[in-house]
């Protein structure tokens, strides 16, 4: 909060710890079973009362639609009657990433034009139109999302652990990636899922679960494999894995001085990624 007229709501990259494909609707969407989390670093929603229109600012903000096809604009043109502000989004995360930047500002859209206003949040349904990450975004929580994304259940609690998030900077298409997976029907998490002790505990659970859409990704962009393999030789990295459809990759790390060390290194190989060190929210 700035002022009373004027609300700022953080929108963090969101990270598939896991996500396995488990099937496809008869109207095409895949269904998925994937561990979300959230991390420390992301965007940023500012909503000012009695201003109208989109201005996006931010290190990654060029290029970035100011029209209505952006999903901040959509996302406010979701309220009846319409919220009277203007909206600015600070970006800095890379677009159409993995990490769901687009879905977590129009998540962040909602929650601070629903603040702004007093009005009620729009329905589920409506939400979900936006995108299937923007249901888990608009929770902000680690969450088990299922079916086409509709479905949250809460997680037991994670241990500390920090992460690196590495994008080389190349578009990966989702519709292609989906397209090329070799199976849709492959088996989903366990159910329910353990407690973890500890982040030795989690990485060894994670290992032995996937993201399916992580070998259809490499065979489009085969620099997602360098970045899987530059992370997993930094020093305390005890997983590398591609997060969503792609490109960013992240390690998992046990100490912040670790992900920290670990990010310095990526970044004096590869000055030209964009390379984030934070925290796992809870």
């Amino acid at each position: 909060m700035r002022s009373p007229r004027t609300v700022e709501v953080f929108a963090p990259a969101k990270v598939n710890l896991t996500l396995h494909v488990t099937g496809r609707r008869a109207d095409g969407y895949h269904l998925l079973d994937s561990l979300v989390v959230f991390a420390g670093v992301g965007d940023r929603i500012i909503a000012k009362a009695g201003g109208a229109g989109l201005r996006v600012t931010g290190p990654r903000g060029a290029g970035v639609p100011q029209g209505p096809e952006n999903l901040v604009a959509r996302a406010a043109a979701l309220f009846d009657p319409p919220v009277a502000a203007g909206l600015t989004l600070d970006k800095h995360l890379p677009a159409a990433s993995g990490i769901g930047g687009g879905s977590a500002d129009a998540a962040a859209t909602l929650a601070a034009l629903a603040s702004l206003s007093g009005q009620p949040l729009p329905p589920p349904e409506q939400v979900l139109r936006l995108g299937a990450d923007v249901p888990v975004c608009l929770a902000g929580r680690p969450a088990r999302m299922r079916g086409i994304g509709e479905n949250l259940t809460p997680v037991p609690a994670l241990p500390p652990c920090w992460m690196v998030l590495v994008n080389p900077g190349v578009a990966v298409p989702t519709p292609e990636v989906f397209r090329r997976l070799e199976r849709r029907d492959n088996t989903p998490m366990p159910d329910p899922l353990p407690g973890w002790r500890d982040t030795a505990d989690l990485v060894d659970w994670l290992a032995a679960q996937r993201n399916d859409l992580e070998c259809p990704a490499r065979a489009i962009a085969p620099v997602i494999g360098t970045v899987l393999d530059r992370l997993a030789a930094t020093p305390g990295c005890h997983l590398s894995r591609m997060s969503g459809s792609g490109a960013t990759c992240f390690g998992v790390y046990a100490s912040d001085a670790a992900a920290r060390q670990a990010a310095i290194a990526i970044v004096a190989g590869k000055p030209q990624w964009w390379v984030a060190a934070a925290p796992v929210l809870d």
